[in-house]
């Protein structure tokens, strides 16, 4: 395929959008009856079991809305984040019991980021787009900084949307904000809350390498010979790497795939995809939904809920849902015994499913 027929395609997708977020969604099996639970997803070496009943949490006590994204801790516990006020933050051991709960009260809690300090000490790092705010907590529920609204710093206008979606912490303690639901600005800060740089800002176009649609995700790529920043560009279907100072190093294509924020373990990059194409005209499909896993080079591995990953003269073509397992997963979680946790947004208040790692 060339570049121009490349060019066209992202163009008919992208002009989809506003219809397809009208679309319906699969709900969510119930737990009485839950299809698909136990069945085995995924291609080659990264081949999982489907555990739709993993959380033990009870729903007239500790109800979720949208389970947004989950992080694992240095001594195993898993950290889910919900935009439910009564209960943002969910915590559980690696086999489903709830240890604890706590909430800030956050009713668009979206981004969630664990950070180790160099005294080994680790903080959650939050975001809510709907309130324009970014919060650095310990693990127990409590605020030890909040950053500026980037108005207030001169580092935008007071009319510049500011809805920040996502988190990621340089080695040196700088904290990168992505505004993907608003300017599409990366925002740089100091550890104290400084503000520092900005690079990146809106586009309109299929491809502007640099520049964004949505900025939807971003984390600390620290794979190779110097630390990366990774920014999901969803609308787009692509991951970017950059500098830390913003200067665009390569990216990677997934057609089809609206890739949610990256999650590196390992050698490996792993996403939810949140949507899926439909396969007549790239548009977006709301209430479909996978996982996908690429190498260090960007080579998709595995699609666990979709279909086999395939390449044709080197390109890769379209992905799509295999099987409706998954309505819109916005993160993977990956534990320290390679299983997978995935949450879903939009999809009837389920808890997060558990994938056990099978090859």
């Amino acid at each position: 395929m060339n570049t121009s027929a490349i060019h066209i395609q992202r163009r008919q997708f992208t002009l989809g959008i506003a219809s397809a977020l009208a679309a319906p969604f699969i709900r969510a099996q119930s737990k009485t009856a839950p299809e698909f639970h136990g069945e085995v997803v995924g291609h080659g070496a990264f081949r999982y079991r489907v555990d739709k009943l993993w959380s033990q949490a009870d729903p007239t006590k500790t109800p979720v809305k949208d389970c947004h994204e989950m992080v694992q801790s240095a001594d195993g516990r898993l950290f889910l984040l919900t935009n439910h006020k009564q209960n943002n933050v969910l915590i559980y051991d690696v086999k489903g019991a709830l240890l604890g709960t706590w909430t800030l009260g956050l009713g668009g809690a979206h981004g969630l980021t664990l950070h180790r300090e160099a005294d080994e000490r680790e903080f959650l790092y939050l975001t809510d787009p709907s309130a324009g705010r970014v919060v650095k907590a310990t693990l127990d529920g409590k605020i030890v900084l909040e950053l500026p609204h980037p108005a207030k710093v001169e580092a935008y206008k007071p009319t510049d949307l500011y809805n920040p979606t996502e988190t990621a912490v340089a080695p040196n303690g700088d904290i990168y904000v992505a505004d993907g639901y608003g300017s599409q600005f990366i925002l740089c800060f100091s550890k104290d809350g400084q503000f520092i740089s900005k690079f990146g800002g809106k586009s309109t176009q299929p491809t502007n390498p640099g520049r964004f649609m949505q900025a939807h995700g971003i984390a600390l790529d620290a794979r190779g010979e110097k630390p990366l920043l990774i920014v999901t560009e969803r609308v787009r279907n692509e991951f970017n790497w950059f500098t830390l100072e913003g200067e665009h190093v390569r990216g990677v294509y997934l057609p089809g795939a609206y890739v949610s924020r990256p999650v590196i373990h390992d050698r490996n990059l792993y996403s939810g995809v949140c949507f899926g194409a439909k396969p007549d005209d790239f548009r977006m499909w709301q209430g479909r939904g996978f996982v996908t896993i690429l190498d260090e080079t960007g080579k998709v591995l595995s699609n666990p809920g979709g279909l086999t990953p395939q390449y044709e003269e080197g390109r890769l073509k379209v992905m799509l849902q295999d099987k409706p397992i998954f309505n819109n997963c916005h993160d993977v979680c990956v534990d320290t015994q390679s299983d997978l946790y995935v949450c879903q947004w939009n999809s009837g208040n389920v808890y997060p499913y558990k994938l056990h790692r099978e090859a």
